[in-house]
């Protein structure tokens, strides 16, 4: 089939791997501008983009799609549908009517929960048991077009962001190749999304990643997972902010004082246990600030705590 796809991150890339693998006809790939990143802040192309300039695709990184120039090349290059994941960039109506299938969207939750930038960040946090993929046919909404597929996932009770990200991604791409392949079938098919159970995902913001230890520790063990490996669960204590890679739930039992105040060191040998405002986070996996992520007691090694110290 011919088409434009359209995405910028890992999520995506996986997703254009599988259709070029397929054998599809991709005209361009659209990919949101190279940013800064790494210690240097250089220019790096992203995953997506990396992925067509391996194959020789066309790139073409606009910063909005409402530019004439752009219009007049996707008049110039007639497309049977636009694939679209994680793009960043919102499609306008003259986009959106342009290809003759119209365009694709593969989305990272059961719609209409999580509509928007970060579903399977907030599908963690939320404490839910079950998330998926849907293939949705683009209109001018925010993720609110009709759903052409969809499949189940479960999460797993220790799973993070990563984990559940590449999950996500391999069911993204088998589902987008079963829309393709059947498409005059199933676009017709398509079913309108419910008006209840509408969530918005929204973008996560760095200072979302601090840890408040007057929270339950139920909750603070999802941020750990929800946040691992990025912006990344965090905390301070004498000045350093510290990362935390994995934690777990535990209850305040002898010898631990039940009346502990939140942030409080429990525990630092076998475990490293902090008391919070309803039972105790267990950190299993920690990082200094330009250090690696070690276990917890080989970072207690070079880091000597007492029991009774006060995390903020």
């Amino acid at each position: 089939m011919r088409l434009v796809f359209a995405g910028t991150p890992a999520f995506a890339a996986t997703a254009l791997k599988s259709l070029i693998a397929q054998g599809h006809e991709i005209v361009a790939v659209f990919c949101q501008p190279d940013r800064p990143a790494g210690r240097g802040h250089k220019s790096l192309p992203g995953p997506v983009k990396q992925v067509a300039l391996d194959h020789s695709l066309p790139v073409l990184q606009p910063l909005t799609l409402k530019d004439p120039e752009v219009m007049d090349w996707i008049q110039q290059h007639p497309s049977e549908v636009w694939v679209v994941a994680a793009y960043g960039l919102l499609l306008p109506p003259e986009v959106l009517a342009a290809p003759r299938y119209g365009c694709l969207n593969i989305h990272a939750s059961l719609l209409p929960r999580w509509r928007g930038a970060a579903p399977i960040h907030r599908a963690i946090l939320a404490g839910d048991t079950q998330t998926g993929v849907g293939i949705m046919q683009m209109e001018k909404g925010l993720d609110t077009g009709p759903i052409v597929l969809q499949e189940k996932l479960d999460i797993h009770p220790k799973e993070t962001t990563e984990s559940l990200h590449d999950r996500l991604a391999e069911l993204g791409a088998k589902l987008i190749a079963q829309a393709l392949d059947q498409i005059e079938h199933l676009l017709p098919l398509a079913q309108p999304q419910s008006q209840e159970g509408v969530i918005y995902a929204a973008k996560i913001q760095k200072d979302e990643a601090g840890l408040n230890w007057a929270m339950p520790a139920i909750e603070l063990e999802r941020q750990v997972r929800a946040f691992y490996p990025t912006p990344g669960a965090r905390f301070r204590y004498r000045d350093e902010m510290i990362r935390v890679g994995a934690a777990d739930q535990v209850d305040l039992s002898p010898p631990h004082p039940a009346t502990a105040l939140p942030g409080t060191v429990l525990s630092t040998h076998p475990h490293l246990e902090v008391a919070t405002g309803q039972g105790a986070l267990r950190l299993t996996r920690l990082q200094k600030p330009g250090g690696r992520m070690l276990p917890a007691h080989e970072f207690l090694q070079g880091w000597p705590l007492a029991v009774g110290a006060q995390f903020e």
